[in-house]
């Protein structure tokens, strides 16, 4: 009796799954392997799509470019991110700490495409940065900035490093202080206590922002779209192209699928570090 009544708190997230995640998934495995052809899909069963992946450059070229601008974006997040969340745990009190948050995450109540388009009007030939260069000497006309490969991992960092600064902060704090305070009273310097102490414990927190960074980065097809500049075709723009431009659903559901898959891998990869029983 009390099994059953465990099955029935669970029958509702168990239906919720089935609807809104299984089925789509299998729906969308099945389109993967059908064919496109004359502008329709023809059910017929084959491995066609990812065949053509693997033997197109263009689409094996747009997941290079996926995985560098993830890992380049996810390297300076960290990189921005750690020391933000180190201050905000250990060096701003503890009862002004909230306003600390509210105030460094106030900016991204905006939506996230103004956001992009106002990193296009900073990087723009008569922006911000080309304005104070030429000011200051430092070059005679504008700099080309406001598309291309920096232009994006510069928008998808501004975004992630507040990502990864919580994370890292709400790690930072579960951290028992008791810890640092017996590697001080042992001697160990500040520069040893963070190495030894507080770097390996907090790494769990980086794990899930380094996670969540690669996930939603990897299918983000706003900010590369407005300040890519078409150079460099992504996996989400290449999607985008098959189903918008084309319509052609069964290879986008294969790319979407492989997507998945080098997700599942970083989700494999983080695995070791995305457990809190270290702290």
């Amino acid at each position: 009796m009390r099994s059953l009544r465990g099955w029935v708190f669970l029958l509702p997230g168990l239906l919720w799954l089935a609807a809104f995640f299984l089925a789509p998934l299998v729906v969308m495995i099945c389109y993967s392997l059908w064919d496109f052809h004359g502008g329709r899909i023809v059910a017929e069963w084959s491995l066609d799509n990812y065949r053509t992946f693997f033997e197109r450059t263009p689409l094996l070229i747009a997941l290079k470019n996926s995985l560098e601008v993830t890992l380049l974006t996810t390297a300076f997040s960290i990189a921005l991110g750690y020391p933000l969340a180190y201050v905000l745990a250990y060096r701003i009190p503890r009862h002004w700490q909230w306003l600390a948050i509210a105030m460094a995450i106030l900016p991204f109540w905006t939506s996230y495409l103004v956001r992009s388009y106002s990193w296009l009007l900073v990087l723009a030939d008569g922006g911000v940065v080309n304005g104070a260069l030429i000011g200051l000497g430092v070059i005679d006309e504008p700099l080309s900035m406001s598309t291309g490969r920096g232009a994006t991992v510069l928008g998808f960092t501004h975004f992630f490093t507040m990502l990864l600064t919580l994370t890292i902060y709400v790690n930072l704090i579960q951290i028992n202080p008791g810890y640092r305070a017996a590697a001080a009273d042992l001697g160990a310097p500040p520069w040893k206590i963070f190495l030894a102490v507080t770097l390996p414990l907090s790494l769990p927190g980086v794990a899930v922002g380094v996670f969540l960074t690669f996930v939603i980065a990897m299918g983000d097809y706003i900010t590369p779209q407005i300040l890519g500049g078409g150079d460099d075709m992504l996996m989400a723009q290449a999607i985008m192209l098959y189903v918008g431009r084309l319509g052609n659903f069964p290879m986008s559901s294969a790319l979407g699928l492989i997507l998945m898959v080098v997700v599942s891998f970083a989700f494999l990869a983080c695995g070791r570090w995305l457990k809190t029983d270290r702290i």
